[in-house]
């Protein structure tokens, strides 16, 4: 039953080999939901992606505008359109709308042509950030370029709904003094939940098994999670992990490389890949079959498995896993995801919306955990998509808004493990977690669902 709802399926008994003192260990059992927050139910082409950020502007600009309120006083809230009244010129408004960033550097259609008619064409950057970039503000109706002292665009990305503080200049240009964004969502009660907090949570990514399927660390990952390594203490945690998560580019953890010229030469290749990823795929689902039989998976798709490109990912298609899918264990999810493990909200995504938040401003010595906590601020999961990162042009609302505030939140497939306990303004608190490659680090973390406690767990670097 790929895609229900599993609530205390699995049950793995551990022991010790036979002795007087032979003792069976059973795994914990916990309460799953999936929110089914960004499944897609129909899937159309056929709308503008101006869109979603109607949607998005729609659906944050009432609570903007009352922290707005809130931190500024009572000034006016206008409208973009009036600010072209002459006596708006040097008094202080507030206006609400959605950034835009204006970047040279940013992927174009036109600059993809050029490439392909080989016409000269700017190098290819890694990052989208330079000097000229300048940002707009813009709502249903226009948009006013933002300047002053206190537009920072390294700071800002295309698509954050916020409030701007300021007034107007007679260039028509706004001169900001202060920025307001929507903030992390208040805290949901859990007090009508029976569910007792309880148990662990594995989170692992990047197993990338076109290139890493031969290392020892994955017959040692295999081991931990099925129960049958270590000692009495070891499998007792063990025992206690209710889910893992297995969080994008499991098949493989980087792009392919075509080359661009000859036909015949392109052709070989693309054979190439595809055996690598039928060879890959097998792997993989004959180490799920192992895993769940003996503990709860949720399996989340990453920027480089077979399966949409556009964000939101759709869970990998059970067929592809023949062995694995059979059991109820086993739960395909999408990218990003959003779900309840006992009285817990997690959420979180394979990597792309933070990566691309990271092209977008340029900081590359900034740690991914900061883009990450700043995305609970701006209430947005992917706050680029579709401006530099694809996405379904979505119609008539935006799931990427959140709304509720997690108590575990992470980003996977980062270089490296890293964590904070976020603590919010009105009492929220959320762990956050960059969850590394494995396939790199031989790195998975546990969590703690009752302290929110983490530790990464190293399986070693034996290849």
């Amino acid at each position: 039953m790929w895609g229900k709802i599993i609530a205390g399926v699995i049950r793995l008994v551990m022991s010790f080999p036979r002795d007087e003192n032979s003792q069976t260990i059973e795994r914990k059992c916990i309460e799953f939901e999936d929110f089914f927050r960004f499944t897609l139910t129909l899937r159309s082409f056929d709308k503008q992606y101006s869109c979603i950020y109607l949607a998005r502007l729609a659906a944050l600009k009432e609570i903007v505008i009352e922290r707005a309120n809130s931190k500024w006083g009572q000034v006016h809230v206008l409208q973009l359109t009036q600010l072209a009244t002459e006596d708006m010129f040097d008094n202080r408004c507030i206006l609400i709308g959605t950034l835009y960033k204006h970047q040279e550097l940013k992927p174009s259609i036109l600059r993809e042509l050029s490439e392909e008619l080989q016409i000269a064409a700017s190098p290819p950057s890694s990052y989208y950030y330079s000097d000229k970039d300048y940002v707009y503000l813009e709502d249903e109706m226009m948009r006013v370029k933002l300047t002053g002292n206190y537009v920072n665009t390294k700071d800002l990305v295309t698509g954050l709904v916020c409030a701007v503080l300021g007034h107007a200049m007679q260039n028509g240009s706004f001169w900001v003094e202060d920025y307001c964004f929507p903030g992390c969502c208040p805290k949901v009660s859990t007090s009508n939940l029976t569910t007792k907090i309880n148990g662990k949570l594995l989170l692992v990514s990047g197993l990338d098994f076109v290139n890493y399927a031969q290392s020892m660390a994955f017959k040692l990952l295999v081991e931990y999670m099925t129960g049958t390594a270590g000692n009495r203490e070891t499998q007792e945690e063990e025992a206690s992990i209710v889910r893992v998560i297995i969080a994008g580019n499991s098949i493989r953890s980087s792009a392919e490389i075509h080359m661009s010229k000859g036909h015949a030469r392109n052709k070989a290749q693309d054979l190439m890949v595809a055996n690598e990823t039928s060879i890959a795929v097998n792997r993989f689902d004959s180490f799920l079959n192992q895993i769940v039989q003996c503990c709860c998976v949720t399996l989340m798709p990453g920027q480089y498995d077979p399966t949409c490109h556009s964000m939101p990912q759709q869970p990998i298609h059970p067929c592809m896993l023949p062995k694995s899918s059979r059991y109820k264990s086993l739960h395909g999810a999408t990218n990003p995801w959003i779900g309840r493990i006992g009285n817990r909200i997690v959420s979180g995504s394979s990597g792309q919306p933070i990566e691309d938040i990271m092209k977008v401003v340029g900081i590359s010595k900034v740690c991914p955990l900061i883009w990450l906590e700043r995305t609970l601020d701006w209430r947005n999961y992917a706050p680029t998509a579709p401006d530099t990162l694809p996405a379904y042009p979505y119609f008539d609302k935006d799931p990427f808004v959140m709304q509720e505030c997690p108590d575990i939140y992470f980003v996977s497939n980062m270089e490296k493990y890293e964590s904070k306990l976020y603590k919010g303004q009105e009492g929220q608190t959320v762990r956050l977690i960059c969850v590394p490659e494995f396939s790199k680090t031989h790195t998975a973390i546990l969590v703690d669902l009752q302290s929110l406690d983490t530790r990464p767990i190293s399986f070693g670097g034996i290849s």
